[in-house]
């Protein structure tokens, strides 16, 4: 059965791929890793890639977080 993804249940977030001279659109980042609160299990490829899609402000800013750091 495919899980709802859905922020408030996923953490430990991860972002690859930043390209300072991208800025600031980032388009070569991406959600690295991430797991799941209630089974402390990794995300999924397809599920990493879901979540950029359905969250694609918090890749940006979490790329821009990267950049500055």
């Amino acid at each position: 059965m495919k899980r709802q993804i859905d922020i408030k249940y996923i953490y430990d977030i991860e972002v690859d791929g930043v390209n300072t001279t991208d800025y600031p659109d980032f388009c070569d980042a991406y959600f690295s890793s991430a797991r799941w609160e209630d089974t402390d299990e990794d995300l999924t490829d397809s599920e990493l890639d879901e979540l950029a899609d359905l969250y694609p402000e918090l890749l940006n800013e979490m790329a821009f977080n990267k950049c500055i750091q």
